[in-house]
């Protein structure tokens, strides 16, 4: 048992000649019987890492997964593929959970998906006692840290499991996004034994990046959608109530859109995320409490409604664009509000759980330092895709050519005096008070506050007539560059920084890029939103992929499975391409794999040597 076999396996299961970027070192290491964990991009092919190695071992491999909805997908995909898997969580009955336990002590499955509520039951553990279980794997595995933007109370749980056990298997663990602290927290409670750590780059070549600031948000998503061509997609919104107004908007307006919020019953969520995974509904509006470890491959865009909590949770909710390797677009509509809303879920979540009082002080101060980057990130008119890398330790250039900001033409104006203007301001008023109000005694504002702290009377007060936002983006641009710093508190203040102190004292030019275009909006519409290239950078023959589409969604529709599962539409983009007319040409297709020419072959070569026939 080595790589080479674990190559075999990748051709003859999932139909690919080559491994992506980390993924031979990962299986590597693990066919060699060491601890692993592996951080690697959303899309980047994590559940390979473990699916081939689980199939190789003598034994059972149990993966660890916190969410139904990600057991079923992978589970579903893995029985199509021929890979005896189940899966055991709360949407079974108990006479189907009963019998799945009576079936894993018989080995009838290489892989078994498992809640992490369900590691410590009696039933449970007594049927792993007897089992040879060659490896467990943590799927999702930040989920396990506190410094985490998932944590799971029940991922703690995990190593008592493992320690139930009579023998130890092989541990790995698996994670789109962590931080060092992150890292370093999965290492040591999951109690890896010199591990073997793999952090592929965190850049999605084929994403991309965009940030709107839209007076109606409502109307930009609409024109955004119009240049979609029907494709599939996610809109994320911060609330439920926004969910469904955003939901019922599309509606009214014709499109097949659906939602998904913890405040839908069980059934109708469920019903809901299967007509998108099902491609019933060609749009999905909900808030976060969807999409982690959905296995969607064909969503062609993601967009955030509202700006999202955290770089971390950004990135991987925007991931979930493209992941068949096909260009996407993934964009934020921004309001100041966005701000406001997240700082108040970050103040009063029901969701997360804190041990003690110092211990919530600390992580909601995280929360907020984290979203105040991610307010930084949605000012930024440097490169989006470098912005990210950086945060996640990884350099890059400045220049991608494929974020909205590197396609835009700016120009630099000179700020130096209102810049001299705002810091001046937040002396005066001794950098106890937060934007808003420095924005107000600059533009003169007579409101109730500021006339009753005597801030009218300030040297600095309605010394600038210039509009609400240009100062906004004047103070954000000096604090992405270290001028200024706003505080982690709840109500948080502007403080200067040296370089301001500096700047002040030696007079120095200060310079900032605005848009040189006449309509920033204008410039997404007509430069970012057209229909995405193929990943493969050829022409697609439509009519044929039409019709290849519309046998996958029958054999799909007849094995009760959503289309993706059948064949990705980068396999039959690939078809079209290489139109194969037997067996040898159709195995070259990339995702085609022995087991699905035994199953699909005829179907599909059938359909294509008829089309090519009548041309």
């Amino acid at each position: 048992m080595n790589i080479n076999d674990a190559k075999k396996a990748l051709k003859t299961y999932f139909g690919y000649s080559n491994f992506r970027e980390g993924q031979e070192q990962i299986i590597n290491s693990i066919l060699c019987q060491r601890d692993s964990l592996g951080i690697m991009p959303t899309g980047a092919g994590k559940s390979v890492c473990f699916q081939i190695p689980a199939m190789l071992f003598s034994g059972i491999t149990i993966v660890i997964s916190p969410l139904i909805s990600l057991m079923k997908d992978q589970v579903n995909g893995l029985n199509e593929l021929g890979i005896n898997a189940a899966y055991l969580n709360s949407s079974l009955t108990n006479s189907q959970y009963l019998s799945t336990i009576e079936n894993i002590k018989n080995y009838k499955y290489k892989i078994i998906y498992v809640a992490p509520e369900r590691l410590l039951t009696d039933n449970f553990i007594n049927c792993c006692l007897e089992l040879n279980i060659s490896m467990i794997t943590i799927d999702e595995a930040h989920c396990i840290s506190q410094w985490g933007q998932d944590f799971r109370p029940s991922y703690t749980k995990i190593i008592d499991f493992i320690n139930n056990l009579k023998i130890k298997p092989i541990i790995s663990a698996f994670t789109a996004t962590a931080t060092q602290k992150v890292k370093e927290d999965i290492t040591s409670i999951l109690n890896l034994k010199n591990p073997f750590v793999l952090v592929t780059g965190f850049d999605r070549k084929n994403l991309f990046f965009e940030v709107q600031k839209p007076k109606d948000k409502y109307s930009y998503l609409l024109n955004f959608l119009k240049k979609t061509n029907d494709e599939n997609g996610i809109v994320y919104c911060s609330t439920r109530e926004t969910v469904e107004k955003v939901c019922e908007y599309l509606k009214v307006h014709k499109y097949k859109a659906t939602r998904y919020h913890a405040g839908l019953a069980d059934k109708e969520r469920k019903q809901n995320q299967d007509d998108f995974l099902y491609d019933k509904s060609k749009i999905m509006v909900a808030t976060n409490a969807f999409g982690m470890g959905i296995d969607k491959s064909n969503v062609s865009f993601v967009v955030h409604f509202n700006m999202p909590k955290d770089i971390e949770s950004y990135y991987q909710e925007a991931g979930r664009a493209g992941r068949d390797g096909s260009e996407a677009h993934c964009i934020i509509l921004y309001s100041g509000q966005d701000l406001v809303i997240n700082s108040f879920m970050i103040e009063h979540s029901k969701d997360r759980i804190y041990e003690d009082n110092e211990i919530e002080k600390r992580l909601k101060s995280k929360d907020r330092e984290r979203l105040k980057i991610m307010n930084m990130y949605c000012q930024t008119k440097e490169c989006l895709r470098k912005f990210i890398l950086n945060y996640f330790g990884e350099q890059a250039n400045d220049n991608c050519q494929k974020c909205i900001n590197c396609i835009t033409k700016y120009e630099n104006v000179d700020i130096t005096l209102a810049a001299q203007k705002i810091i001046s301001c937040i002396l005066r008023v001794k950098e106890n008070y937060g934007t808003k109000m420095i924005i107000n005694i600059l533009r003169g504002s007579k409101n109730k506050r500021i006339l009753t702290l005597g801030f009218d009377k300030l040297s600095t007060y309605g010394i600038m007539n210039e509009s609400e936002i240009y100062i906004r983006d004047i103070i954000n641009y000096l604090i992405i560059n270290n001028y200024l710093r706003v505080t982690n508190d709840e109500y948080p203040l502007i403080k200067l920084e040296n370089k301001a102190r500096k700047f002040i004292k030696d007079k120095e030019l200060l310079t900032m890029k605005i848009c040189a275009e006449k309509d920033i909006e204008e410039i997404g519409k007509t430069k970012s939103s057209s229909k995405s290239k193929d990943v493969l950078d050829i022409e697609i023959d439509d009519n044929l992929l039409i019709k290849l589409k519309a046998l996958r969604l029958e054999i799909a529709s007849e094995h009760g499975v959503p289309a993706f599962v059948v064949f990705a539409d980068s396999a039959l983009k690939d078809m079209c391409n290489k139109k194969p007319v037997n067996e040898t040409q159709f195995l070259e297709v990339s995702g085609v794999g022995q087991v699905k020419l035994e199953r699909y072959g005829k179907l599909f070569l059938d359909v294509i040597k008829s089309y090519l026939n009548k041309e």
